[in-house]
């Protein structure tokens, strides 16, 4: 069960929130259960449209590689709401392949998503945002670890987190909050078909120093605290049960199944 907060008169803004059993969805669920005004975004509108009415909230299509979009449904939440407190962006896309395999385009689909959407969302979200206000992207254990084979996402994440800090220093006098949240391993539906495989999931528990993984609304928990009375800013926190004091799974210690049926793309977390 996630903390509780006073977000009574707040509206947020959550993107990457289609997926049922996604982290967005819960992040969004959880900013509701605590008052805000919510409004929803991703690519695909009717589980969004699902979504909002679950939550009395709003739904916007937003694909994030388009800048133009995030500033369309900034502005949506701006004329619907009248204002935006909160900006959370859990929208990503991890790409898998080795350095010497993977090719221009399938690096540079990692970094729109991954890197340059987190980047139109600060500025915009940002920009229209009201004094005092936070704003939390969700990165990668891949930032700070590495994780064969995902160097394209990874790297795009590490450049997110080095963007939120300079994010903090630029919208710091307005007393707008800019962190990320680096999560490992969560089980959610970007990822049900991996870590749902009871191989699989104890490889990677077995880092964990709390013995299990993650699950949405623990992420959702991190993203309260941020956006609540924290007096904290330019932070990539670990969200992971302490798994970045150890490592991750190489591949080869994972059972031969492991990425069947993922292809290049492992999972999309609800963008």
């Amino acid at each position: 069960m996630t903390q509780r907060q006073d977000f009574d008169g707040r509206v947020a803004l959550v993107l990457g929130a289609s997926a049922e059993r996604g982290t967005g969805w819960a992040v969004a669920e959880a900013l509701a259960a605590n008052k805000a005004r919510v409004v929803v975004g991703a690519r695909s509108l009717e589980p969004l449209q699902k979504l909002a009415v679950k939550i009395d909230g709003h739904a916007v299509r937003c694909d994030v590689t388009s800048e133009q979009d995030i500033e369309n449904i900034v502005a949506a939440t701006v004329e619907r709401y009248g204002r935006i407190d909160f900006a959370v962006n859990c929208a990503g896309l991890p790409v898998m392949g080795p350095i010497s395999e993977l090719g221009s385009e399938s690096v540079e689909l990692a970094l729109r998503v991954n890197y340059y959407a987190n980047f139109y969302f600060l500025k915009h979200a940002a920009a229209a945002m009201s004094d005092g206000g936070s704003v939390v992207v969700v990165t990668s254990a891949g930032s700070t670890h590495v994780i064969p084979p995902h160097f394209a996402y990874s790297c795009a994440k590490a450049a997110a987190d080095c963007l939120v800090r300079y994010g903090a220093l630029e919208y710091g006098p307005r007393n707008i909050k800019v962190n990320s949240i680096v999560p490992g391993a969560i089980l959610s539906d970007m990822a049900w078909s991996y870590y749902s495989n009871p191989a699989v999931a104890q490889v990677h528990e077995r880092e964990v120093p709390m013995r299990r993984l993650a699950m949405p609304a623990d992420i959702a928990d991190a993203v309260l605290w941020l956006c609540g009375p924290s007096f904290t800013t330019g932070l990539n926190l670990q969200v992971n049960g302490g798994n970045h004091l150890t490592r991750y799974p190489r591949p080869d210690e994972l059972p031969a199944d492991a990425f069947e049926g993922a292809g290049t793309v492992l999972f999309d977390r609800g963008q």
